[in-house]
């Protein structure tokens, strides 16, 4: 049987049966397909949802999305968001309506993903030296000559066992050198010279092709400005100095990509700099977690608080529960816990709290912990709270708040559902 289209993939995901996979959806939806709750448009409070419930606020998620595309646009960059943080291929599909050139990607599972949501162009920002992945990927370039793979190599030993398993593959895969940020960084090659080696490497056999550079500055220790642009005009160097040595002969453009979320602005003044080399250079940029931004860590990291004139991103998740014990005037608990929000890097922040209808600030609200399925508030004298209050909480980190949802309401700021967007993780 053929295998169907990425628009026949994506218009299927309408037809899923609403059940008990999925949190927080109402109980009398059971049964109706994602398309048949969208279109009743309930409201996120009064339309029968069941708390905890995480909701994705629509006009938001436009917004960052328009912003990162007007961003990439305005610096001369390429645009491949990194798709581990929603794995969400509606989403995935939104990013390229928004001039994604591709979409980033980390482990061979995620690239099933988007390949079955037909994703045409994935940049693999790791290491592949999977012998059954390489076969599939080998496969996936053989049947569909509109697919363009990019993938990470870092040592001569990767290289031979790259090799090994792609003999006899119709298509090279392309690679790129990853230089790594630094002594006591992740992955990556520690020194220019073993660079070269594994360049070499890579030209020594039928099965790659060398088309470029990358890394990832995030990982830069101690990072700074001044140590994360020194790290970047390392790698654009790396570039120029492959393209000057003959490398890069007979590819069609030379990649070289960086950019997680939190030092995109320094990525776009470097690679501004890079010199016309012998093919024209794809500067690639992969920053994820703008999709949704976050209430904590990317609130703070942003390199839009560095140049506010470019814009600011919002943060786009509310998770909603309800108070279900109020023990004592300085405590109380509610029904979300670690199976319902991100914890790896802050706690959530309690934002707002609803009553009847009427909205107002989280005063005096403090989450001190999380047990599996409750968040411990500890609350002061401002704070009117009571048994059956709905509490909207900011999220902190939004790679490990989407993949705790399977289908998140996407919903208008009064509360009208009118999208679901499903996970795949």
């Amino acid at each position: 049987m053929p295998r169907e289209t990425g628009t026949e993939a994506l218009a299927h995901l309408a037809e899923e049966r609403v059940d008990h996979r999925f949190k927080g959806l109402p109980p009398d939806a059971e049964g109706l397909t994602v398309a048949e709750l969208a279109a009743q448009r309930r409201n996120l409070f009064t339309g029968g949802f069941s708390t905890p419930v995480l909701a994705l606020s629509a006009e938001r998620l436009e917004h960052n999305l328009a912003l990162m595309e007007a961003y990439a646009e305005r610096h001369g960059l390429a645009f491949a968001p990194h798709g581990k943080t929603s794995m969400a291929p509606r989403l995935f599909q939104r990013q390229i309506e928004h001039g994604a050139w591709g979409i980033t990607l980390a482990v061979p599972h995620q690239v099933w993903v988007a390949r079955a949501f037909g994703v045409e162009r994935i940049f693999l920002a790791n290491e592949l030296v999977d012998p059954a992945a390489l076969r599939r990927v080998a496969a996936e370039l053989a049947a569909d000559p509109a697919f363009r793979l990019v993938c990470y190599v870092d040592s001569v030993r990767g290289v031979e066992l790259m090799d090994a398993a792609l003999r006899g593959a119709v298509r090279p895969v392309d690679v790129v050198v990853e230089l790594a940020a630094g002594e006591g960084a992740r992955t990556g090659v520690r020194t220019e010279a073993e660079c070269a080696a594994v360049a070499d490497a890579v030209a020594a056999v039928p099965t790659l092709r060398l088309v470029g550079v990358a890394g990832y500055e995030g990982e830069v220790p101690r990072a700074d400005t001044a140590r994360v642009t020194a790290y970047l005009r390392r790698l654009t160097a790396l570039a120029a100095d492959f393209d000057k040595s003959g490398r890069f002969a007979g590819v069609d453009e030379i990649v070289v990509s960086a950019g997680g979320s939190a030092w995109f602005d320094a990525v776009a003044e470097v690679f501004a700099e890079i010199p016309e080399l012998s093919a024209p250079v794809l500067k690639l940029l992969r920053s994820g977690a703008y999709v949704s931004h976050d209430d904590g860590h990317y609130r703070r990291l942003t390199p839009f608080t560095r140049v506010p004139q470019e814009g600011a991103l919002e943060p786009a998740f509310r998770l909603w529960a309800q108070v279900v014990s109020r023990p004592s005037s300085e405590q109380a608990f509610v029904n979300a816990g670690k199976r319902d929000a991100a914890h790896d890097l802050d706690l959530p922040e309690a934002q707002v709290v609803r009553r009847d209808g009427v909205e107002r600030p989280a005063d005096g609200i403090t989450v001190t912990g999380l047990s599996d399925q409750h968040a411990w508030l500890r609350t002061t004298g401002e704070a009117d709270l009571e048994v059956g209050d709905w509490v909207g909480f900011g999220l902190s980190h939004p790679c490990t708040s989407f993949d705790k949802w399977q289908l998140i309401p996407l919903a208008e700021a009064d509360g009208t559902v009118v999208d679901y967007i499903r996970t795949f993780f």
